[in-house]
């Protein structure tokens, strides 16, 4: 199965905010996450939410996204936020 990443507007203006060494890390992470057959064993399902809402961990950071299964051929991970560990999940 092939997936991607689509970005919102709210995550590249998150990129956009954090340290500039930080924000490729977390590009280089999110690239090396999406080649996976199933990136989602590495990352954590988020409690409390009403559509299944996961969270990978780079560094201090926390990036936080939904898996779209619309399609059957392509999953797209849309990542929702990127934040330090201390704000991401207010």
């Amino acid at each position: 199965m092939v997936y991607s990443l689509v970005y919102t507007n709210q995550a590249e203006k998150d990129l956009d905010r954090i340290d500039k060494v930080m924000a490729v890390r977390i590009l280089k992470k999110m690239d090396s996450f999406v080649k996976l057959s199933n990136p989602l064993v590495k990352a954590k399902q988020l409690t409390g939410f009403d559509i299944p809402t996961y969270r990978f961990r780079v560094g201090d950071y926390r990036i936080v996204f939904r898996k779209d299964i619309k399609t059957n051929c392509l999953v797209i991970l849309v990542v929702l936020s990127v934040a330090h560990r201390k704000e991401v999940y207010k």
